[in-house]
């Protein structure tokens, strides 16, 4: 049977929550080049546009707060190697799957839906993930943040995977927790589902969806609207 659909799924905080191990990472790495470590909920604000961002954004919040400004440019590529190293060695230490993930990737494997990953996470770390995780297997294709020249929010990154997932534009949809997401998907007219409490400080008012849920339990009730 032909696929039916294609859903694209970003990966941190939708289906999967990492946010102990990355900012596991991020503390690490600040607290080796002297700056403040930061606590978990801060993920809101760091999180979703890749490490080297995650860590630039970070400290210059932390310059802000103390009103002491450190140069960044000189070592932000160290440090953001030094991260993903760290990173790529504690992947998942307590990084858990998102509830109803599991039972959902059956479902639309078992409906013919195809499915992919569109992440601003590298590549390989993606993959690593989820490997370590046990859900790479449902996926067609994924998507990190240097797999194209671009990336979210780009609606590219996702119209550049489903072409080559052999999809159809029409029959897309794309799950995040987001604006970065949202974006992306508005861009590139792909309906939206919004997982709340996601790694944003946006509420959920102020990022375009056209549906939202708390996590993936039922999820597949509004799926089945658009096969």
């Amino acid at each position: 049977m032909s696929q039916k659909l294609t859903i694209l799924f970003d990966l941190d905080g939708t289906l999967i929550n990492t946010a102990p191990d990355l900012m596991r990472a991020h503390n690490y790495v600040m607290k080796k080049y002297g700056y403040s470590e930061r606590k978990l909920s801060d993920i809101k604000k760091l999180a979703g546009r890749g490490s080297k961002v995650m860590l630039t954004k970070s400290m210059h919040e932390i310059a802000e707060l103390s009103g002491k400004i450190k140069k960044t440019d000189d070592h932000i590529e160290e440090m953001t190697k030094e991260f993903v190293d760290f990173y790529s060695n504690n992947i998942l230490k307590e990084s858990t799957l998102k509830n109803g993930v599991l039972y959902f990737l059956n479902w639309c494997k078992k409906n013919y839906i195809s499915m992919g990953v569109c992440t601003n996470k590298q590549e390989h770390l993606s993959i690593d993930l989820l490997k370590k995780i046990k859900i790479y297997h449902f996926f067609d294709y994924v998507a990190g943040g240097n797999t194209f020249l671009h990336n979210k929010p780009n609606p590219k990154h996702l119209t550049d995977t489903i072409e080559i997932m052999g999809g159809d534009i029409k029959k897309t949809i794309m799950i995040g927790d987001s604006e970065t997401d949202s974006n992306a998907s508005k861009a590139a007219n792909i309906p939206f589902i919004l997982i709340e409490e996601g790694y944003t400080e946006k509420k959920t008012n102020e990022i375009f969806h056209d549906h939202l849920v708390k996590d993936f339990v039922n999820l597949e009730k509004i799926i089945q609207k658009y096969l």
